[in-house]
């Protein structure tokens, strides 16, 4: 199983920008579907964007289009999420996640938390108004 550290979190004025990152260590990272989810209080996990082994291949969700980007590399076992023209809704616990069993990309699209079996321990990112 893959184990996953998420860093650069942050309080950030709206309009700004802030890159999160996830290491991976343990087994194999390269052919997992990596993905980001958030959590605002007193709501449910959302899934915010996946990408591909090869990163080749993205989802997100229809709320972070445009603004989010979500990239890996293979070789330093690490995905990242760059968020930019930040707003108040986007105020939450951010997570990684890993996915260890193979699927159709288009189950990818809206997925569910439970399907990822590997979690990061969450990075907090506010964003003022």
């Amino acid at each position: 199983q893959v184990q996953l550290e998420e860093s650069g979190g942050g309080l950030v004025q709206a309009g700004g920008s802030l890159r999160l990152s996830c290491a991976a260590s343990g087994r194999t990272f390269s052919r997992n579907v990596m993905a980001w989810f958030r959590q605002a209080p007193g709501k449910e996990r959302e899934f915010v964007a996946a990408i591909n082994w090869t990163g080749g291949s993205t989802h997100y969700v229809d709320s972070v289009k445009g603004r989010f980007t979500i990239s890996r590399d293979n070789a330093k076992k690490t995905v990242y999420l760059q968020m930019n023209t930040l707003k108040p809704e986007d105020t939450a616990v951010y997570f990684c996640a890993a996915d260890n069993i193979i699927r159709t990309w288009d189950q990818y699209a809206r997925p569910a938390p439970s399907i990822f079996a590997s979690w990061g321990q969450g990075s907090q990112v506010t964003v003022s108004s």
